[in-house]
């Protein structure tokens, strides 16, 4: 009994790998702000192509307000960008 119920164990955490291994190339531009080793990002993430404000906060400089569609737009170097976030407005 204990045999076949640690094969079923392997078996479903084997199934949850491949999908896991599936899923990784989705996560490559994670929603909303993320850096890479040199560049700042915000990805809209949506399904109905709406433009949202976000918020670009910037070092030694003035932040400002910023229209993005749907998908990546890059937001500057990420030594200048310290973060964007969505404003809860549409443009």
């Amino acid at each position: 009994m204990v045999t076949g119920a640690l094969g079923s164990a392997v078996l479903v955490l084997t199934s949850l790998g491949a999908v896991t291994a599936q899923a990784s190339p989705a996560a490559a531009d994670p929603c909303g702000f993320y850096e890479t080793s040199s560049d700042a990002y915000y990805n809209h993430c949506t399904s109905d192509g709406s433009r949202v404000v976000i918020h670009v906060r910037v070092a030694l400089a003035p932040d400002y307000e910023r229209c993005v569609g749907p998908g990546r737009t890059w937001l500057g170097p990420a030594e200048k960008i310290q973060g964007a976030h969505y404003v809860n407005r549409t443009c």
